[in-house]
């Protein structure tokens, strides 16, 4: 069967789910406010820069998961989703998705945002598999750590090929749409790499090797 992966954030919907968790976060005053609103906002540049520390950035988006119980988090997540992720779906998404899934396609978000905040996503999308990054959870609870492979920039590229082996797929035909340039080790994996309302630097790339380049917003 043909893969078809999609990067989240700013490619299926129209902003960065994981900065606005954190934004969502400090309005609901759950964390800090000023301290980790300008945490959240430079960890941000660093990742929009491509200089991102991912295994700092996870300890901090991580820790406010280890604060509290699954169940509130969970009454949270819900909130969030129904009220700040449904409305950014990126309205030409929805038929892109449905066009691969009615070519048989196996469809696959993978993501550098945590399980926790992308798995519904996913299921809101219905597109069943997704690699992102996992929160550990001991005896019920977050611990504010992680496990396995950040699925970030080359660890997107592992994570994909240790996904692949074990189901017994490769990328013969696959197609990837991203917006980012930090998904360059991955686009350049697949057969058919598709850039989504690229950044600078994508649209630059994709232009010289002249990749498609999409709008997905209208």
């Amino acid at each position: 069967m043909t893969l078809t992966l999609f990067d989240l954030d700013n490619t299926l919907i129209t902003d960065d789910s994981d900065y606005l968790w954190g934004q969502y976060l400090v309005d609901h005053l759950i964390v800090d406010p000023l301290e980790y609103a300008e945490k959240n906002r430079q960890f941000f540049e660093d990742y929009e820069q491509g200089k991102l520390d991912i295994d700092r950035y996870l300890k901090f988006s991580l820790k406010p998961l280890s604060l509290h119980s699954i169940e509130q988090l969970n009454k949270w997540r819900t909130d969030f989703i129904d009220n700040i992720i449904r409305p950014i779906v990126a309205k030409r998404s929805l038929s892109i998705i449905e066009h691969h899934r009615s070519q048989g396609d196996t469809l696959m978000i993978i993501s550098a945002t945590n399980l926790f905040i992308t798995q519904p996503i996913a299921d809101l999308l219905n597109i069943p598999h997704i690699l992102a990054t996992r929160p550990q959870i001991i005896n019920e609870r977050y611990t504010g750590d992680y496990v396995g492979i950040p699925t970030f920039q080359e660890g997107k590229v592992k994570a994909l090929k240790q996904w692949l082996q074990e189901n017994s797929m490769d990328l013969t035909g696959s197609t990837f749409y991203s917006d980012s340039h930090n998904d360059l080790p991955l686009l350049n994996q697949v057969e058919h790499p598709v850039a989504v309302n690229p950044d600078k630097i994508l649209q630059q790339t994709a232009e010289s090797k002249n990749w498609p380049i999409i709008d997905f917003r209208n």
